[in-house]
């Protein structure tokens, strides 16, 4: 088992930032994918960024391409959101995700059914 727990969110205004964190725990050897969610009531959950935790490559969502930045640091299991520029569009429930290595089927890096294991969430508002 992984558990996973985000901080970090806050409010902002338009424009300013933020860094959200997400520490793991628990069985995290076997990682081999964190990744960002975002969720406004009403709406599907969607894929903001994702990390490959063996090469250190990302990936991320139209969206937020060149706005936010995903990374970890495996000494402290940890998982980073950079959110800049922030836009009143980005305020939601920002969720941490984890994939386990051969642990159901795949469904590409920013799809929910990739994800075995889920933080609680942290909230995101950006006013304008």
């Amino acid at each position: 088992q992984v558990q996973l727990v985000e901080s970090g969110g806050g409010s902002v205004q338009a424009g300013g930032s933020l860094r959200l964190s997400c520490a793991a725990s628990g069985y995290t050897s076997n990682i081999n994918f964190m990744a960002w969610f975002r969720q406004v009531p009403g709406k599907e959950r969607e894929g903001v960024a994702v990390i490959s935790s063996g090469s250190g490559s990302t990936a991320y969502a139209d969206s937020v391409e060149g706005r936010f930045t995903i990374s970890e640091d495996n000494a402290k299991n940890t998982v980073y959101l950079q959110m800049n520029s922030l836009k009143p569009e980005d305020t939601a429930i920002y969720y941490c995700a984890a994939r386990c290595g051969r642990c159901g089927d795949w469904y590409g890096p920013l799809s929910l059914a990739s994800y075995n294991y889920w933080g609680q969430g942290t909230q995101v508002t950006v006013s304008s």
